[in-house]
């Protein structure tokens, strides 16, 4: 499941964060290039072992994939507990599309992108 976050948030604060439990790469594009990293963004999560997910922000040019051994649950732990979002701060979505869609738009900050 996918999650929208709608809320406002510091990106270095979510990256920082984020960085504490999981390893990070990014993957730059440009506005030649977008469609082309973003599919091999989504295969690198779709092949990623353990918990991993993905991060879209806002005014930043990176997909971010987190990957660790651990299992830990992305929603509770990571944005709840560490970050203190409220439920009412997210939306959730099945369609991988719909984050990048809404951040790219400014209806949301960021965005979460999990492969099952």
């Amino acid at each position: 499941m996918n999650i929208i976050i709608k809320k406002w948030i510091e990106p270095y604060v979510l990256l920082e964060t984020s960085k504490k439990f999981f390893d990070m790469k990014d993957y730059t594009f440009d506005g030649f290039s977008k469609n082309m990293v973003k599919t091999e963004f989504l295969k690198a999560l779709a092949n990623a072992g353990g918990t991993a997910f993905g991060l879209y922000m806002k005014n930043v040019n990176k997909f971010y994939l987190f990957t660790s051994e651990k299992k830990i649950d992305v929603q509770k732990e990571l944005l709840e507990d560490m970050l203190n979002f409220n439920p009412e701060d997210l939306e959730f979505t099945e369609d991988t599309d719909v984050p990048v869609n809404l951040v790219d738009m400014g209806k949301a900050e960021a965005g979460i992108i999990m492969i099952d």
